[in-house]
């Protein structure tokens, strides 16, 4: 990779890593063999129809690596060899396809960022920490992609108005999956009927709340307040007031109300697939990764909505949920900028976001290929667009994953000990607001 002139923050890497955490939960890909890298010196082509474009000069090759998940594989395939024949009269490629997925893409380019990948993916909630590292520049077709996506996409792409990834997808959240067997569409609009319902059917409704990144469907529209200081690094909660309409003790008696009922299940996501395999469960909370499975499994009765209210303190809430976006970066190390720029906007362009659907169910944030008619038929996609009215930006520091598991684990387990709930819950927030300035 070129070398960039840049100044690491003193502990940057240590603070980084204050950001691991959650995105949508995703199996872990294992990288695959290391691709060889073109580290000789590099030249620009003279002829004006290749302007900006960088080749070895050992053998004429641009040799790019792109990361992306495993799970991804068939289409990315498919994508480079698209890439590689638009561009064939341009150039001849290396593309090298390596299997890191979204989710940890960020400690792997913090690691080494001069010898990671070319054009890699990752999730929205790691872009402050690969700009701040010098990893990501602007982008440099700004007005086409913000006039080609939709606004929370391009968004969750920026900092303070500067566009630095191309955006992918628009889905990664979760919503509401229902058996429409044993619900109505009325009746998945209220978790207390949902409950009733499923402890009838002697069946389960299943969620999360070991992840913060579920828990935080029951504080986010209750006026409690939760975020990111100005450090780009700490977190600001106040999640255990008891000043406010609706204090945090309201929050936690009504989870408590939630996890006696013997319809109620606290488990993973693996948990909710399994459930609904083999018949005990009927509802959950997920995201669009598991549509295919839940549709197999349910056949015409598969239902998907999104989140219902919740009684909290002798009033409906709506469940929140953290939105979350998928994107591609360029990496400022790259060997070949202007050619990794090319295959990124490839990666992310209405075909190919309309292929992403077809092939792996993921929403697009292209505007067009969210309006195909393929796009509105389904069900877990128009979910996420209902759920997104009471959506926020996922921004939170890497302090607020554990403290919100072991709080989430202890209501969904009852409270066993017994503790108070204002205990725990200032035990919590100030977990969360830990600071290591």
């Amino acid at each position: 990779m070129r070398k960039k002139t840049s100044v690491f923050l003193s502990g940057l890497l240590t603070a980084s890593s204050l950001f691991t955490g959650c995105s949508a939960p995703m199996t872990n890909a294992t990288p695959g063999a290391d691709a060889t890298r073109a580290n000789s010196p590099t030249s620009q082509d003279d002829n004006p129809a290749n302007a900006g474009i960088l080749a070895d000069q050992d053998n004429g090759t641009v040799a790019l690596t792109l990361w992306g998940a495993e799970e991804d594989g068939a289409l990315l395939t498919r994508i480079i060899e698209d890439f590689k024949q638009e561009y064939a009269r341009e150039a001849s490629f290396d593309i090298t396809l390596e299997y890191v997925s979204e989710s940890s893409c960020k400690d792997a380019l913090l690691a080494d960022p001069e010898n990671g990948a070319d054009v890699f993916a990752f999730a929205d909630d790691q872009l402050r920490v690969l700009v701040a590292a010098g990893i990501l520049d602007r982008v440099a077709d700004d007005s086409g992609i913000r006039a080609d996506n939709i606004e929370g996409a391009w968004q969750a792409s920026s900092i303070h108005d500067t566009l630095y990834a191309y955006p992918m997808t628009a889905d990664n959240g979760y919503f509401l999956y229902y058996n429409k067997a044993y619900f109505s569409e009325a009746d998945v609009k209220s978790l207390d009927t949902i409950l009733e319902k499923a402890a009838i059917a002697q069946k389960l409704v299943t969620m999360d709340w070991t992840s913060g990144w579920y828990l935080y469907s029951f504080f986010g529209e209750t006026g409690l307040e939760l975020g990111m200081n100005d450090d780009g690094v700490s977190n600001y909660c106040n999640w255990n007031a008891t000043d406010t309409t609706i204090k945090g003790t309201d929050v936690a008696r009504a989870l408590l109300d939630i996890s006696a009922n013997p319809a109620f299940a606290s488990t993973t996501d693996e948990g909710f697939v399994a459930g609904v395999l083999d018949g005990t469960v009927i509802a959950g909370v997920s995201g669009v990764w598991n549509a295919n499975t839940v549709e197999q499994a349910w056949g015409s009765d598969y239902g998907a909505a999104k989140l219902p209210t919740y009684t909290c303190a002798g009033r409906q809430i709506q469940m929140s949920s953290f939105a979350g976006y998928k994107m591609i970066g360029v990496n400022a190390y790259s060997d070949h900028p202007d050619w990794a720029g090319k295959l990124a906007a490839w990666i992310t362009n209405e075909e190919n976001q309309t292929l992403r659907f077809q092939m792996r169910g993921q929403g697009p944030s292209n505007i067009r290929a969210a309006g195909s008619p393929q796009v509105a038929a389904s069900p877990a996609i128009q979910a996420i667009l209902a759920q997104s009215e009471s959506a926020s930006l996922q921004r939170v520091g890497g302090t607020f994953w554990e403290p919100v598991q072991i709080f989430g684990q202890t209501m969904g387990e009852g409270n066993p000990q017994n503790t108070s709930l204002q205990d725990l819950l200032d035990t919590m927030v100030q977990g969360i607001t830990l600071s290591y300035h």
